[in-house]
């Protein structure tokens, strides 16, 4: 796998699919770029994680050598925020993306990313935080479960 990687000139490889911590660490030994976590919508699995629960830990596997990404359950800009305080750097959104675009073309898709940039916009507000780099793990409250 290290052979696509983008030091190949091919661009980089990102795993999708990813749940659990020792994915991500057998990843990161055949030098994946990037990981994606991703139960698929729920749809391979019923009883699979929800994305933003098993995020945390694949987060801590790689230990920052590598870009962690979550797809899936991404409907609004809290979960944006949420999913980047718990280590994500990015987020994927194609879903609502596609309503909008079947709604009104173009304009739906724009309308889709006007309602995320104003929802994180006031979530960042509600939180106390002035930009994306200072959202960290502090804005999660974390239940323990004994």
């Amino acid at each position: 796998m290290a052979e696509l990687s983008a030091a190949s000139g091919r661009g980089p490889l990102l795993l999708k699919g990813v749940l659990h911590p020792d994915e991500a660490k057998t990843a990161l030994d055949h030098g994946i770029d990037g990981l994606i976590v991703s139960n698929h919508g729920g749809r391979q699995l019923d009883g699979a994680p929800a994305s933003l629960d098993a995020l945390p830990g694949v987060v801590e596997a790689v230990r920052g050598r590598l870009p962690v990404l979550v797809d899936g359950g991404i409907r609004r800009g809290a979960d944006v925020v949420k999913a980047l305080a718990l280590g994500a750097a990015a987020c994927l959104v194609g879903r609502p993306h596609l309503w909008g675009l079947a709604i009104a073309g173009e304009a739906g898709v724009a309308h889709v990313l006007d309602l995320y940039r104003r929802e994180i916009d006031r979530v960042m507000a509600l939180c106390g935080v002035g930009k994306i780099a200072d959202i960290g793990p502090e804005l999660i409250f974390r239940r323990r479960v004994e």
